[in-house]
């Protein structure tokens, strides 16, 4: 039987005991506790360390797609450029975010307004609209000097084109120091098929290559103008330090080389240079794409205007254009609508031949149209569709060679 002296001994063993458990316990929470915070500490480090990787390097195609394609729709809003500079320049965001157009019942009832064809119907009830919101932009784009920023007017189904383009002639690089970017306007489709159907593809094109610019108009042969228009506005808001634009259709073969060449040698003031037509007559036959009836214009002669294949124009001149081009009515055939602006603003466009936007040839089956010796030698040249744009490219830019170069430069 144990006496009092053993059982205090067996208490006080039993006590030590407990007191070293709950001692170790809570060292044990403890480092637990410190462990947990050190690795929530070190794991937000890593997701701050992963997204300013991201942010820094070039959008990949496979880079985390998923993210992208669970989003949500995308609404129109202006878009800040994120850049600082003095009061006086323009704004910097775009200040279009709704439309609020409606049709302009004062031509019903003029008497001509009855005899035109439904696409000029619609076209002179709704010329008024001239501003529409943004649905994709990118003002970064101009954040910062830019020698030429190479402008391609584009469709939304046309992605064959756009992708070809960003592999030849209109892939952002640098030459002798001097930095060329890429940029596609686009609009929206006129059918709600196409539409539901592209959007989001070109949405996941821009995600990868964050070189599209879309407004909410439709993309119609006669909406061309807005898209000269809104580009024009675009530029003058974001673009304060662009030296030349070179301003073309997704059809083209496009010397980038040549550009630099010929820019080394002019000193042109307000330079605007291209396939230049003078005293061209407004078509009157219907069945042309370019017909114009007389109630829209009665003038014998258009105003002298660049074929819209390809030109160039400095900078600084279009941001005069967009000012300019405010003051007229809208016209249908961009090109000719451009050369009206120039007009008011008093320069003359300067023709020349390196500018093929009619072809080399007028005859489309000659086998003068597909010789690369004369693309060699051409600034843009009009018509090539991607299959036939890489092949020639690839040709130029082989171990081509040609008995001269031709004297056009």
């Amino acid at each position: 039987m144990m006496t009092l002296r053993d059982r205090a001994r067996v208490y006080k063993s039993l006590s030590l005991m407990l007191l070293l458990a709950v001692v170790t316990v809570t060292f044990v929470q403890i480092g637990n506790i410190s462990s947990e915070v050190q690795f929530q500490t070190d794991r937000e480090a890593l997701q701050a360390a992963t997204v300013s990787k991201r942010a820094l390097l070039k959008k990949d195609p496979l880079q985390d797609p998923v993210s992208f394609w669970n989003a949500g729709p995308r609404k129109p809003q202006p878009t800040p450029d994120g850049q600082t500079g003095a009061e006086d320049r323009a704004p910097r965001t775009w200040d279009v975010t709704s439309t609020n157009c409606t049709a302009n019942p004062n031509f019903t009832s003029v008497g001509w307004f009855a005899g035109l064809e439904p696409n000029f119907k619609q076209f002179l009830l709704y010329r008024h609209c001239k501003h529409f919101p943004m649905i994709i932009n990118h003002p970064e784009k101009c954040g910062e000097e830019i020698y030429l920023l190479m402008v391609i007017k584009s469709i939304i189904t046309q992605h064959d084109r756009r992708e070809v383009i960003r592999q030849t002639w209109g892939r952002e690089q640098v030459i002798d120091g001097k930095k060329v970017k890429t940029l596609f306007l686009l609009g929206v489709p006129s059918s709600e098929e196409e539409k539901a159907h592209h959007q989001k593809l070109l949405e996941y094109e821009n995600f990868i290559y964050g070189d599209i610019l879309q407004w909410d108009f439709m993309d119609t042969f006669f909406n061309l103008t807005l898209k000269e228009t809104h580009f024009l506005k675009w530029f003058h808001m974001y673009c304060h330090d662009v030296r030349y634009i070179f301003k073309g259709d997704d059809d083209v073969f496009v010397n980038v080389p040549n550009i630099f060449e010929y820019l080394a040698s002019t000193s042109a003031e307000n330079l605007f240079v291209g396939d230049v037509l003078f005293r061209a007559k407004p078509i009157r036959k219907k069945e042309n794409k370019y017909y114009i009836p007389q109630a829209l214009y009665n003038k014998t002669h258009y105003p002298p205007y660049a074929g819209g294949g390809g030109f160039l124009m400095e900078g600084a001149l279009a941001r005069k254009l967009s000012g300019a081009c405010e003051t007229l009515d809208l016209y249908p055939i961009d090109d000719v609508f451009l050369g009206m602006c120039l007009e008011v603003l008093r320069v003359a466009p300067i023709k020349h031949n390196a500018f093929k936007t009619f072809g080399l040839v007028k005859d489309k089956s000659s086998r003068l149209n597909r010789e690369p010796c004369f693309f060699k030698s051409m600034i843009v040249v009009h018509k090539l569709l991607p299959p036939d744009l890489l092949q020639m490219w690839k040709m130029v830019h082989s171990d081509l060679v040609c008995a001269q170069k031709a004297a056009l430069l």
